[in-house]
């Protein structure tokens, strides 16, 4: 159990779509998002906000992480739904956007490529893409 509410992929993409004050985070690095993927969220009508939580490659926490939130226009009335990998980054930066002042933060459990499978893949157990939800390589 966590502080933070984790979701479903599919509870976020229900949220993206009905709810006007949700906007999802990736928190995932430029590489991830130039060499993994990305959601599409063009049926939503929404951006995606590409914000990293670690700075590649060093991986150093951001320190313009809060201050990027803010730049993207993201106000205390948003709901914010974080995703990376696997869950572990996006729930760290959930919970840095909460103490920076955005009550209303979510951690989308499983992130985008979810666990491991039995044969040490990505892509096949749960997350994002295993959802069935809509994904584009950049």
């Amino acid at each position: 159990m966590t502080d933070i509410p984790e979701v479903t992929p599919a509870e976020t993409w229900q949220a993206l779509n009905e709810d006007p004050n949700a906007m999802l985070v990736d928190v995932r690095t430029d590489a991830e998002w130039t060499y993994v993927g990305m959601p599409d969220l063009s049926a939503t009508g929404k951006p995606i906000l590409s914000i990293a939580w670690q700075v590649f490659p060093a991986m150093a926490v951001n320190p313009h992480f809060v201050e990027s939130l803010r730049s993207a226009g993201l106000t205390p009335g948003h709901r914010l739904y974080f995703l990376c990998r696997s869950g572990a980054r996006s729930l760290a930066a959930a919970r840095a956007a909460r103490a920076a002042g955005f009550p209303e933060v979510f951690n989308i459990r499983d992130g985008f490529e979810g666990p491991l499978d039995a044969q040490g893949h990505r892509r096949t157990v749960a997350g994002w893409i295993a959802s069935g939800l809509p994904w584009r390589q950049r």
